[in-house]
Parts: C-alpha cells; structure tokens; sequence
C-alpha cells in the first residue's frame, strides 16, 4: 500500500468497522484517531468536551491527525469533525486518499440513538441535531476523494468490498500489490 486510507463522514457511518477491516485485510495498521485522542488525554470524547470544549479537541484532533498520517501508509479512522478543517482536509491529500463513507439520516439515526457517548448529540432534539449536522457536513463530506455508500443492511464485508472496489477504480497503485 503506498498512502493511507482515509475514512471520514458522520459519527456512526461505520468508520472504525471498516476501517479495522480494511486494515486486517490490507496487513497495514489501523489508526482510529478518536481512540487515539482518548488514549493521549486519558479522558473519553465527551470527557474532554465537557472540560475543554469543542475547540480544544478540534486542536488536538488536528494534531493526532498529523502524527498518525505521518506514521502511514495505513488505514485511518476519523472524528466526523475531523474532516470538515481545512487544514486537514490539505494533510489529508498530501498523505492518503479519503473515502468519505455516506450514511442516510435513517441508518446513521439507527446506529447512534442509543449511545451517550456522542456529546455533540447530548441536545433536547438529538435527531434533529443529528439532522442539521449531516446538512451542514455533507456538502465538506462531497469533497473527498471517494464516495462510498454505507447502507444499514450492509454487513462490514460488503462495505469494505465496496471501499476497495472504490479505491482500485480511483487508483488502483494506491493498493500496489492488493
């Protein structure tokens, strides 16, 4: 593999799944910068935006980005924040190819109704939140290299088969040797 792939879309597209299913399948390390961010502050997401706010995990969340590109080629993980920087957005290209996976409202509902641990979900109309984000992301989203559809009944499998059908048909050296 010659650079990192780059998952990137909303919180519950499935991102960490496919990534570390990417990953296992490639033999290439899987970074999950959420995880990452985590294990550096020793403190979880919600933790940190309750202490620090938004601003300072977008801050250290850039940073963690960095590190991780720079360690590649792997498969990489992001916040569904992370993208939508511009600066990032530019490491990003400079170092991998980003697969922007693209959830409905429905399955992205499905997936992240019940888990607290989503702090910019913790409002009095969480799917309404949910709803104004992924209007207001998806336009940032569009601009990643590749487009993947991720559909609730897609098992991880399909979803990682269809990433890499992806990536081939983007650039296929990218995968040099898969």
């Amino acid at each position: 593999m010659r650079r990192n792939i780059v998952l990137i879309g909303m919180m519950g597209a499935g991102k960490t799944a496919i990534g570390g299913e990417l990953a296992r399948r490639l033999r290439r390390p899987f970074s999950d910068t959420d995880a990452e961010i985590e294990r550096a502050a020793a403190m979880t997401i919600p933790e940190i935006f309750a202490r620090d706010g938004e601003e300072f995990f977008r801050a250290r969340e850039s940073e963690v980005l960095g590190r991780v590109l720079a360690s590649g080629p792997g498969v990489v993980s992001t916040g569904g924040g992370a993208w939508l920087r511009p600066e990032n957005r530019a490491r990003i290209g400079e170092d991998g190819v980003s697969v922007w996976l693209d959830c409905d409202l429905e399955t992205l509902w499905h997936r992240v109704r019940h888990r607290p641990t989503r702090p910019l979900l913790q409002t009095p109309d969480p799917r309404g939140t949910l709803e104004r984000l992924l209007d207001e992301r998806s336009p940032v989203y569009a601009l990643a290299d590749i487009r993947v559809p991720a559909q609730r009944g897609d098992s991880i499998e399909q979803t990682a088969d269809r990433v890499l059908d992806a990536i081939r048909a983007h650039d296929p050296a990218i995968l040099e040797g898969k």
